[in-house]
């Protein structure tokens, strides 16, 4: 025990007898008791949880926004007719209303790892001086402390049980800057926005281009919190030009395990500023918020959708050939981003996107590949390509959507959504999923190489045999501008993003399955047999791109050399920032920094 500890275990010393209850506890036992509690967090009912008093303390702190937690669907199997029960069915397949519950979260589980359960308490901070509040709280009694912006973590890091929550949804503003300076730093002024907690990327968008004219690197899934994805590293659909969101993080606002308010940046704890970039959330503190550079908007956004069946296996092999041999040569650049998938089904599916291009030149580019397709009897189009651009203003204009392409789009449809509030309706199968396995790796540009792409190939066509997956280019940053790749140089992110021309992802789910739930019947048997194909796809990716890293953001839950997995040589030094910000493991999620010293559930210290 560390000496400061030991002297606080003896300052508790005269509160020894009231730990006794009719005599049946000793001073020894109750000894015990206050010196676990360095060791261990207290759940409720154990010694030394909170007092009623204390919450009620608590309460008053924050201005009464402190919230007691109960899953909407605890009382459906009693009372289908619970109001709240019914209220959340209704909204199941909504995220804005699922992010807009404190004791829910986007993802409802994952197979054999974890469920979606509340916490015992929840924080509704409004300002700073709430999260400082609930910092000092979990510290000073020994609380397991979880911060949940959008809810997206599909780690299971967004809550957990007989814990006291940190929820800033309502620190939401957002403000735009044409001049800003970073606190102690001699830099130029330049643009940029400044943004809360609690806010998604469609209220970043809507402020930023929508309303500002200017281009913010956020997230492709407007649901997602911008503060989680900028310390997970955040990749967007366009991170081959402008880079990832944690490069372009100027300044931040975070409280430290020691309830002290910190601006971290390039000169003022550079330190903590770099570790959270790309250092993983809630691990080093809770940002309150953020800055985050700006960019003049290119004149058009776009996209390409389509799919492409092949007759054989043959074929499709030929087809991926074609395809990696058509990306290195033609999409290899900061114009393109998001992905291919492969289905065992032998089909290809595009979805592209593509910035600074007009929709001719974006069809004059494919224009080789789709004629290559059409000579050859073997191919059919499953889906029409399309080609299709729009101003850059309005990519995330939701009245423009609502006008013009309306089948794009699913709005929050509940009374009084904010009207930008819209979700892309290829994200809405993610809407309270339950995962059955997902896997990342990230492939080196090496594999590209007229010499190297034979192997690449094989494997591509060998992983489709076992489970689809999909290869997203705008995850990889080589290929991008110079300096996109220079400013994520200086991140905590995983250095292969530097040299992978893409992250391959490998995922299957099932419905939702929150607890309570009517009819939450998740298929184990089904989840791990998908797993194990899922396991023998990525075995065979991984055998072409030998030690690839992992985003931490979309991995396997249960990856074993997570730190070298994440962060590869940068885990030591996120080890000594966590060590100098949180030394006593205040702030503790799956797999993040310095969880090593924990249990699984984050309870009891290991070391």
């Amino acid at each position: 025990m560390k000496r400061r500890e030991l002297l606080r275990a003896m300052a508790t010393l005269p509160l020894l007898p009231l730990l006794m209850r009719n005599g049946a506890a000793s001073a020894r036992d109750a000894a015990n008791v206050m010196m676990a509690k360095f060791h261990s967090r207290v759940r409720p009912g154990a010694p030394g949880w909170p007092l009623a008093a204390q919450w009620e303390q608590l309460k008053r702190d924050v201005g009464g926004r402190l919230l007691k937690l109960e899953s909407p669907f605890a009382h459906c199997a009693t009372s289908p007719s619970d109001s709240a029960c019914a209220e959340a069915l209704k909204h199941l397949d909504n995220p804005f209303a699922l992010g807009d519950n404190p004791a829910l979260t986007q993802t409802s589980g994952w197979a054999d790892a974890w469920t979606s359960q509340p916490s015992a308490y929840a924080v509704a901070a409004e300002n700073t001086t709430d999260v400082v509040a609930a910092v000092n709280f979990a510290r000073q009694h020994h609380l397991r402390l979880v911060v949940k912006g959008g809810g997206h973590s599909y780690q299971g890091t967004s809550d957990a049980p007989d814990s006291l929550l940190i929820w800033p949804r309502h620190m939401n503003k957002v403000t735009l800057h044409d001049d800003f300076v970073a606190q102690g730093c001699v830099e130029a002024p330049q643009h940029a926005v400044t943004i809360e907690a609690g806010a998604m990327w469609s209220d970043a968008y809507d402020a930023v281009t929508t309303r500002g004219g200017r281009y913010v690197q956020g997230g492709g899934c407007t649901t997602v919190g911008v503060a989680g994805l900028v310390q997970s590293g955040g990749f967007g659909s366009f991170s081959k030009h402008w880079g990832t969101a944690a490069a372009n993080l100027l300044q931040a606002e975070i409280v430290t395990a020691d309830g002290k308010v910190r601006i971290a940046n390039a000169s003022t704890h550079p330190d903590l500023f770099w570790g959270i970039k790309g250092g993983g959330g809630g691990s080093l503190g809770v940002i309150t918020r953020l800055t985050l550079r700006t960019f003049e908007l290119p004149t058009m956004f776009g996209g390409v959708s389509g799919a492409i069946k092949a007759s054989s296996d043959g074929a499709f092999r030929a087809l991926i050939a074609k395809a990696m041999e058509f990306y290195r040569s033609a999409l290899f650049n900061p114009h393109w981003g998001e992905q291919m998938s492969f289905r065992s089904n032998n089909t290809l599916n595009l979805s592209m996107v593509f910035q600074g291009l007009t929709q001719p030149q974006a069809e004059q580019v494919w224009a080789p590949f789709l004629d290559w397709v059409r000579a050859d009897s073997a191919y059919r189009f499953a889906k029409p390509v399309q080609v299709l651009a729009l101003p850059a203003r309005h990519l995330w204009d939701a009245e423009f959507f609502r006008a013009h392409a309306p089948q794009l789009v699913v709005a929050d449809d509940r009374t009084g959504a904010p009207t930008h509030h819209v979700l892309w309706a290829g994200d809405q199968d993610q809407v309270g999923w339950f995962i059955h396995s997902y896997q990342s790796a990230w492939l080196p540009a090496a594999l590209l190489q007229p010499g190297q792409q034979s192997r690449l190939v094989d494997a591509l066509f060998a992983a489709s045999r076992q489970w689809g997956f999909a290869l997203h280019f705008n995850k990889g940053l080589a290929g991008g501008s110079a300096d996109a790749i220079e400013r994520a140089r200086d991140t905590a992110t995983h250095p292969q993003v530097l040299d992978a021309f893409a992250l391959a992802i490998c995922a299957s789910s099932g419905d939702p399955a929150f607890p309570g739930m009517p009819n939450a019947r998740p298929e184990l048997a089904r989840a791990r047999r998908e797993a194990a194909a899922i396991d023998k796809a990525m075995d065979t990716l991984r055998a072409v791109a030998p030690g690839a890293g992992s985003y931490l953001s979309e991995s396997d839950y249960f990856l074993h050399d997570w730190q070298q997995g994440f962060w590869g040589p940068h885990y030591p030094k996120l080890a000594a920032v966590k060590h100098k910000y949180d030394p006593d493991g205040l702030f503790f999620v799956h797999h993040g920094v310095g969880s090593e010293a924990w249990s699984a559930d984050g309870f009891t210290r290991l070391a």
